[in-house]
């Protein structure tokens, strides 16, 4: 008789496919929706008259959201379930996008890009958490780097679609771009309908029958809740929000941490600020604007490029190389501004393909490291202190362009990539080829 495949090893499925390209969206709305921002300050700035602090503000807002959504969307979702916040997050993102079309204050649109961050947080556990629940130990690390990827191609998205339509739209151009989300919201709101809650949430709950009635429909009848055993076991002893602030788990936080908040400061910083940021290293307006869509798109194939390198590499090693290169980049921005135009983006696109390492694990890292019951809050919680930094250095980034240039700005993003660097060598966890259950446990010898 020929022996059944383990769960953790069996190929990939047409599921697998789909929920990639279903839990991607809410990535892809991410990227475009803090992304866009950048696109329109110059033209916000002139028709509501804002001043540097209002900029930063503004800028920072969706970021402030972020660091509420995530905390309360990862408790939410742990308690209540993946599939309950699936769609009601992608609702809100829409909703309140098209919103930002009637503004006419800066704090009306603070307000609403306030409550769109809030939506955007939510989404990053409950997607997240969802697919790496159901993917194979093999396909886990690439699979959820495309979410990342998409995340990017949503910020070359808005970008691409922000000069196009500011070029020929008119004055107020600005309001159909920040509203402009609605679109590809629709898109992946349709496509999420009818998803199946994860059969480890289910089992983390003592939900067994339901559990088993997915695991067989997503897996083939031959498959049960026998064969995420290892699961049943691991929740015998519960892990509890308590327990990620101290051991091993307390250990892993830290990692996280300091990886999101140096890896996402600078990245957000020049999103928002792109067009300002070249200009103070002397590009035209015209080629700065270009340049934006240059490095948005050279993003993307960074972080594709690291997806494809993600198991031949290994996790620990992508993430320590990534830092290093795209920080040094970064130091010679600093180092020598002055340098010729071709120089400067030149410098900027090795940035955005070096990066792409950091980007790709940010979802895969996380939700490897800690058990279903928590693992949804341990990203949430992750998230949000991530945008404390993130928020910080978006705000003051126009304020330190003025108060400081462009030199004091790029060492000072070099320098959080350092930082980023030591936390890669010396608390980055070995888990590639670990099935979920014994990454996430702390049993094993890392």
């Amino acid at each position: 008789m020929r022996q059944k495949t383990p769960i953790e090893d069996i190929p990939l499925n047409s599921f697998h496919k789909k929920l990639t390209f279903y839990s991607s969206g809410g990535p892809f709305l991410d990227g475009y929706v803090l992304s866009v921002i950048g696109v329109v300050m110059m033209q916000i700035t002139q028709d509501l008259s804002l001043t540097t602090f209002w900029q930063g503000l503004i800028a920072a807002s969706a970021l402030i959201g972020i660091f509420i959504g995530g905390f309360l969307g990862g408790i939410i979702t742990d308690r209540l379930g993946r599939k309950v916040l699936y769609l009601i997050d992608l609702i809100a993102i829409i909703g309140f996008s098209v919103a930002q079309f009637w503004v006419d204050s800066a704090w009306m649109l603070f307000v609403w890009r306030l409550l769109l961050g809030i939506a955007v947080g939510a989404d990053y556990p409950i997607a997240t958490a969802f697919l790496t629940e159901f993917l194979p130990r093999k396909y886990r690390g690439t699979m959820i780097s495309v979410m990342v990827v998409l995340w990017f191609m949503g910020a070359a998205s808005a970008y691409i679609v922000g000069e196009i339509a500011l070029r020929y739209g008119g004055a107020e151009a600005w309001r159909w771009v920040l509203a402009s989300a609605l679109v590809p919201g629709v898109i992946f709101l349709m496509a999420r309908y009818g998803t199946p809650e994860s059969p480890r949430w289910l089992l983390s709950k003592g939900r067994v029958e339901e559990a088993d009635a997915v695991i067989k429909k997503v897996y083939g009848q031959q498959y049960s809740v026998e064969d995420l055993k290892e699961e049943v076991v691991s929740n015998a002893k519960k892990i509890t929000v308590y327990d990620l602030f101290h051991s091993g788990y307390g250990k892993r936080m830290l990692f996280v941490c300091m990886y999101w908040t140096c890896s996402i400061i600078p990245i957000f910083a020049i999103y928002a600020f792109a067009p300002q940021v070249l200009k103070a290293l002397r590009i035209s307006e015209d080629m700065a604007t270009i340049g934006s869509v240059l490095i948005t798109v050279l993003f993307t194939v960074g972080c594709i490029f690291a997806t494809m390198l993600i198991n031949v590499m290994g996790r620990k090693k992508m993430l320590f190389h990534s830092f290093l290169w795209s920080g040094l980049m970064l130091f010679l921005l600093g180092l020598y501004p002055n340098s010729p135009s071709s120089i400067i983006l030149l410098l900027f696109s090795g940035y955005a393909i070096f990066v792409g390492g950091t980007q790709v694990l940010l979802y895969v890292y996380p939700n490897e490291l800690f058990p279903t019951e928590v693992r949804a809050t341990a990203v949430g919680m992750v998230t949000s202190i991530s945008r404390i930094g993130a928020a910080t250095g978006t705000y003051l980034v126009p304020m330190s362009l003025v108060d400081f240039g462009i030199e004091f700005t790029m060492l000072v993003a070099a320098g959080l990539s350092l930082i980023g660097v030591w936390s890669a060598w010396k608390l980055a966890p070995d888990v590639d080829a670990l099935s979920l259950s014994d990454a996430a446990s702390l049993s094993l010898s890392r």
